[in-house]
């Protein structure tokens, strides 16, 4: 039974010129994850990322610490949403003293309900883009070889609440709760996919607790 571990990306760079850039944290991050998908054993693991260079170097770090000499194969169907776009189509004014974390949980609930979007770019647009790239990976895997796909938040959200057939706040939590480079692992059998454990992050407790972030 191949598992596929969803890892998400490291901190990116919120306060610098190029947020899509690893942050020196989530350098350290992604390293780590490394490390901790040694320790589990994968076999001949598949390597798959977004193509955000957060994503990119997230997946090329953890593959040089964990010793993984296969090649990444890049899919941009595990891109990010666009979280700049969705604040400025989605945030009010009138939210102006909520912090960064609670502005995002209303815009993501919006889009989620937001009817006018259905022919471009609607949230069941973007959860069926991540699904069909998951049952596209899932159906690629040879018999004995798990695989690593290194995405972001939100995908790992919508593909998660899919799986377990939750309403929009059930997703929007997921999301909320996300730890960078967290690991989520998925089993595939005959009967499809099943979800045991989300946001897996042991490896950022005791003296690597400082290594644990949300954004």
């Amino acid at each position: 039974m191949p598992l596929i571990c969803l890892v998400r990306h490291g901190q990116a760079s919120a306060d610098a010129e190029d947020y899509d850039a690893l942050s020196d944290l989530g350098r350290a991050q992604a390293a780590a994850v490394g490390q901790e998908l040694v320790r589990r054993g994968l076999r001949d693991p598949y390597l798959v990322s977004g193509t955000l260079n957060r994503q990119r170097d997230t997946a090329r770090l953890l593959a040089e610490t964990a010793g993984y000499t296969r090649p990444v194969h890049e899919d941009a169907r595990w891109n990010e949403y666009d979280h700049e776009a969705l604040l400025d189509r989605y945030a009010k004014p009138a939210q102006g003293a909520a912090s960064l974390q609670e502005l995002i949980d209303q815009a993501l609930a919006a889009w989620m309900a937001d009817a006018t979007m259905a022919d471009n770019g609607s949230w069941a647009d973007f959860e069926a883009t991540a699904t069909a790239a998951f049952a596209e990976l899932t159906a690629s895997l040879q018999r004995g070889r798990d695989a690593v796909v290194v995405t972001s938040a939100g995908p790992l959200s919508a593909l998660c609440g899919a799986l377990l057939s939750l309403p929009p706040a059930g997703v929007v939590s997921l999301h909320r709760v996300a730890v960078n480079a967290s690991v989520t692992t998925l089993a595939v059998g005959g009967a499809g996919a099943s979800l045991l454990t989300f946001n897996e992050h042991a490896h950022f407790t005791g003296d690597r607790s400082q290594l644990r972030t949300y954004r």
